[in-house]
């Protein structure tokens, strides 16, 4: 393993850049560090794999290879009044039929357009196939291959909002009501395939790029969740939830988003696709308590504090500081703590926040089931806060089906390299992926069902005192 932070940039209120030759030079960079940390040379690797954050924007110079502008970054929030006007005019039914996705600034075709709308010369440029667009895999398999190829899978190509889910190909429909020209875009490959050889300079030989796919697709293949039902969750910042609905795209009827999970270039190659839920406040719950109330000096000792009491007490904190995510989507709702009595104790919020994690993932658990008509057996975590063993225990309790920790818990990383893997024939089959993921311990529920219900609805109640 080999990191390194890059610099964030904010040159505006809600707006979030990157330098696109950082995201490449620190690529390059940790690929060389991670090598030799390996003490092995580039005649041992079978293939790349990359995994990347989705939905960030980058735009460059075709013949050149010069970023046109910094990347506009997934958390920006620049195009929401252009969203809010594209939702009035009724465009979201349409858009939520073709691409699973409701209209937000989230996503990269609204990103895209603002560049081409308001970067001198840039649409004209745009026009004339001067320019390429993509998200960060686009443009790291660029650089890697030295310019040869401008590519992206099918997870990354969904988060787009210009994409059709049923054709698997861009959507001349979409790509005219975002005044987006053809000539800018990726061609789209599998996830699972070959995408190009590395330039030679780079590593001393050309290597094979085989695997691309969004940070949480990734992951979900990473937890080898490759039947129908099976649901993962990743507790960062905050939680994505991604659950395989198998060969079609399921239409959500509780504001979860549709996407593509995977796609491999063997037969019969149609692509896994998912359903999923995102929770704005996880670990950040835990920081606030940490940084705004001063509660805990660091972020672990939520875990012993919350433990020292049987119960909350029948306190609630419904963490919505940021509105609330799926399947709520409620950007008015706040912050609420309550039922606090004389008896309430810092020990007693500690575990209300904790427990707050588990039930809003509950919400998304529920409402993925519900659109899927699929029973959920399990749920496999990963992510931080997925060493709290409290926290996972709370977690099974409140679904009322157990909550499986594997032993390899960076599943990213872990699922771009066997999708790599599995391009180049390192293992023959999805299968045999399966029967080696580990598990590292398996949390049962031991709250009974009535106890259960009882919990949630007392948690429906506390939201309703946080929504508008």
């Amino acid at each position: 393993i080999a990191q390194e932070e890059f610099p964030q940039h904010y040159p505006a209120s809600g707006w979030v850049e990157h330098d696109p030759s950082d995201l490449w030079s620190t690529v390059a960079g940790t690929a060389r560090a991670a090598i030799e940390k390996a003490g092995i040379s580039a005649d041992s690797i079978a293939a790349i794999g990359i995994t990347n954050q989705r939905e960030t924007t980058v735009l460059w110079d075709r013949a050149t290879g010069q970023p046109v502008a910094n990347a506009i970054v997934w958390q920006d929030r620049r195009t929401a009044a252009w969203c809010d006007a594209l939702q009035r005019a009724g465009h979201g039914p349409r858009i939520q039929r073709k691409t699973g996705l409701v209209i937000d600034a989230y996503f990269s075709g609204s990103k895209l357009q603002w560049m081409l709308d308001h970067l001198p010369g840039v649409r004209a440029r745009a026009e004339r196939g001067e320019l390429a667009f993509g998200t960060v895999d686009s443009w790291l398999v660029w650089n890697l291959t030295g310019g040869r190829v401008h590519a992206t899978d099918v997870s990354n190509a969904s988060r787009t909002m210009l994409f059709n889910l049923h054709t698997l190909d861009w959507d001349d429909e979409l790509l005219a009501l975002f005044r987006i020209p053809r000539a800018l875009l990726p061609q789209v490959r599998p996830s699972s395939g070959f995408f190009g050889e590395t330039d030679t300079a780079l590593f001393g030989r050309a290597l094979p790029i085989a695997g691309v796919a969004g940070d949480q697709q990734a992951a979900t293949f990473g937890q080898a969740c490759f039947a129908p039902g099976m649901a993962k969750n990743t507790y960062g910042t905050g939680c994505f939830m991604l659950m395989n609905t198998g060969a079609r795209p399921v239409p959500s009827r509780h504001r979860l988003l549709t996407t593509v999970g995977w796609q491999s270039q063997a037969a019969p190659a149609r692509p896994a696709y998912c359903l999923e839920g995102s929770v704005f406040m996880a670990g950040a719950t835990v920081q606030w308590l940490r940084d705004g109330l001063q509660m805990i000096r660091s972020a672990p000792e939520v875990e012993a504090l919350a433990a020292s009491v049987p119960d909350t007490g029948d306190v609630f904190l419904v963490p919505a500081f940021a509105g609330l995510g799926a399947p709520y989507w409620d950007g008015h709702a706040r912050g609420t703590l309550v039922g606090l009595t004389r008896g309430t104790t810092r020990a007693h919020i500690a575990r209300a926040a904790l427990e707050a994690i588990a039930l809003q993932v509950a919400d998304v658990f529920d409402a993925m089931a519900a659109d899927a008509g699929l029973p959920l057996a399990e749920l496999r975590v990963d992510g931080g806060a997925s060493r709290n063993d409290l926290l996972m225990q709370m977690q099974a309790d409140v679904l009322g089906v157990p909550v499986v920790r594997p032993r390899q818990t960076e599943t990213t990383a872990l699922g771009a390299a066997l999708l790599a893997g599995l391009a180049v024939g390192l293992w023959t089959d999805a299968g045999e992926i399966a029967e080696r993921w580990q598990v590292d311990r398996r949390f049962e529920p031991r709250l009974a069902e009535g106890a259960r219900r009882a919990r949630l609805a007392r948690w429906q109640e506390a939201v309703a005192r946080a929504r508008d």
